[in-house]
């Protein structure tokens, strides 16, 4: 069964930085893509950044840029999102995803089809 596990949110001051995980098992990991989403109360969940394990290819959504960075380790099947200089509207709960049959990235939720159970970051200003 495949299975995608977030951790690392939290509660951080405007400015800080956080380093979520997500751990994947019950597929091969290196031939999919692996996106991280978020969603805030009373909004709709959003493509925030992705990388393809296959060829490497990535995603950025605007409020990304400059900001997340996303990397992998493949042999501990894991993806990681750097967040740097975290502002309040960054505030959600984040989700990390796989799409069953692409292996190159997009911003749509409707391109995933497993997910992990989410993590809260709560950026305080």
């Amino acid at each position: 069964e495949v299975q995608l596990v977030e951790s690392g949110g939290g509660l951080v001051q405007a400015g800080g930085s956080l380093r979520l995980s997500c751990v994947a098992s019950g597929f091969p990991f290196v031939d999919y893509a692996i996106g991280w989403f978020r969603q805030a109360p009373g909004k709709e969940r959003e493509g925030v950044i992705c990388i393809s394990l296959s060829d490497g290819s990535q995603y950025h959504a605007d409020s990304a840029k400059g900001r997340f960075t996303i990397s992998s380790d493949n042999a501990k099947n894991t993806v990681y999102l750097q967040m740097n200089s975290l502002k309040p509207e960054d505030t959600a709960v984040y989700y990390c995803a796989a799409p069953r049959y692409r292996n190159h990235c997009s911003g749509s939720r409707y391109h995933y089809d497993y997910w992990g159970q989410g993590t809260q970051v709560t950026v305080s200003s």
